[in-house]
């Protein structure tokens, strides 16, 4: 199978499982929230985010990182020795950072049961930290297949803990553990399918470590500058708001974290493709493959943000319960930042391929420090509407510094044409679920038929005046051929 091939079918793979994922995971999601009501669901919420924090710090950005050191390297021994070294840097920084939550936890004002949670939870968050080099692998490889199986499956564990939990009625500590186990088994499955592909082992070289870190902390810099203003919400609500607050808020922020995996996991693909263009002096191309991705998220992300705002009720009280219709008119807020990361994303990734996100680090700091101001201000006068005001600046603000730093690097600027177009189509897809009866008698069939009718009139009205065809597509994928084959010495 030749490399744009490959890159099409893993692709429709990554999506597919991830639709896969998805619903088994907004299933689990659906029974924690009812299971646990707002005020509990608030301490979930204040735990994980909490355990965030003290993640994301010692993030690294590996994923890409590991993409990059051994996307040149042909021979296997220097590929595992290097994978190795990034395992064992990824094992140390991640043990590091996240033993500082249960150890500072106790000095915060929360709840016994939120202090408790973070103990219990904390080793959670080590599992997901070593699969970021392992999914550098499989991307790398073209194999992301492995990494959509081992997500599903560990789904399925969460699901099954979460389902025993509500039976032997262990609340709160019986989901945490759930989440650990199902965390843990993650980790299993991508390192089994990992050694396919490599042999991946404990390593130190002092060397090696010196170049992880060279070109980490710019990544690792901005990770955290984007945590403290994209995840401070949550914290300042739990210290500021009721924890039933915090449950509202945070089943919202669980639809809008599902959303945004998509952006990431195209422009993952997306980003080999536009580096070798522009490693290869091929301007032209990067621009196209650039141009088409933007289209692509444009396209995706314009339906979600009308759908929501006629569909945003019914759908969270479908998520998470009756109790959570308040949820609804948040995530109709919500949606716009969506908007925001959909489109930042792929500017963000190609300041990655340009190698200049160094450039970016002041945009970030700007953005963060002006961001927790306006949380300090806005949260404990307009509890989550602030937070959700603030979240939108912030992602806005960083999309349009992205697409400047783009611009002025590569002298690259978007062509609306298709977005216009896209804009069109969704003005009669909001039209149509404006006079969309939903009564309630049958939500979840309300619920899908209004669905399902928004994308067929949205999608086939797009293609009638032409703002998606088969050849955006293959122009896509075929762009990226030629340049991946140069860098990975061969098609796959």
């Amino acid at each position: 199978m030749n490399l744009g091939k490959r890159v099409a079918l893993n692709t429709v793979i990554q999506i597919s499982g991830k639709a896969v994922s998805t619903i088994l995971g907004l299933f689990a999601i659906a029974l924690i929230t009812r299971y646990l009501g707002t005020d509990g669901f608030g301490e979930y919420t204040t735990v994980i985010t909490f355990l965030t924090f003290f993640a994301v710090a010692s993030d690294f950005g590996l994923t890409l990182v590991t993409a990059q050191m051994i996307s040149g390297l042909k021979d296997k021994i220097k590929e595992n020795k290097v994978l190795g070294n990034l395992f064992s840097f990824r094992l140390v920084s991640i043990i590091v950072f996240i033993s500082l939550a249960p150890a500072t936890i106790g000095f915060f004002p929360y709840p016994a049961a939120v202090k408790l949670g973070v103990i219990i939870a904390f080793l959670s968050f080590i599992f997901p930290a070593l699969n970021q080099v392992i999914i550098g692998l499989f991307q790398k490889r073209l194999h992301m297949e492995n990494d959509v199986i081992a997500e599903a499956l560990s789904r399925v564990i969460l699901l099954a803990g979460v389902i025993l939990t509500e039976n032997y009625k262990l609340g709160l500590n019986g989901i945490l553990i759930s989440t650990l186990i199902s965390s843990f088994s993650s980790f299993i499955f991508h390192f089994i399918f990992a050694r396919r592909f490599a042999s991946i082992r404990l390593n130190f070289d002092w060397e090696i470590w010196k170049r992880i870190i060279n070109k980490a902390w710019p990544l690792s810099v901005t990770i955290v500058l984007n945590l403290i203003y994209l995840r401070a919400d949550i914290l300042f609500l739990s210290l500021f708001q009721s924890q039933s607050t915090v449950g509202l808020y945070g089943a919202a922020y669980k639809v809008i974290d599902v959303l945004t995996t998509v952006p990431f996991m195209f422009a993952g693909l997306i980003l080999p493709i536009i580096t070798v263009a522009w490693l290869d002096n091929k301007p032209k191309q990067f621009k196209n493959v650039l141009q088409k991705s933007l289209d692509f998220m444009i396209i995706l992300v314009i339906p979600l943000v009308i759908g929501v705002q006629f569909l945003g009720k019914p759908l969270m009280i479908f998520i998470a319960g009756q109790n959570f219709v308040s949820s609804g008119l948040i995530l109709q807020i919500l949606i716009f930042a969506v908007a925001a990361v959909f489109i930042g994303t792929i500017f963000s990734h190609a300041i990655v391929a340009l190698d200049k996100q160094k450039k970016m680090i002041g945009f970030y700091v700007f953005t963060s420090i002006t961001s927790l101001i306006a949380y300090l201000i806005l949260i404990p006068r307009f509890s989550y509407w602030g937070a959700a005001a603030v979240t939108i600046y912030s992602e806005t603000l960083i999309m349009i510094l992205s697409a400047y730093c783009v611009y002025k690097y590569s002298h690259f600027s978007i062509n609306f044409r298709k977005t216009g177009k896209a804009l069109l189509s969704g003005a009669l897809m909001g039209l149509l679920l404006y006079f969309w009866p939903l009564t309630g008698q049958h939500p979840l069939n309300e619920l899908i038929t209004a669905i399902v009718a928004a994308s067929l009139i949205y999608f086939s009205i797009l293609f009638l005046i032409g703002g998606i065809n088969q050849q955006d597509l293959k122009t896509l994928f075929k762009k990226g051929e030629g340049q991946m084959t140069s860098s990975y010495g061969g098609s796959l």
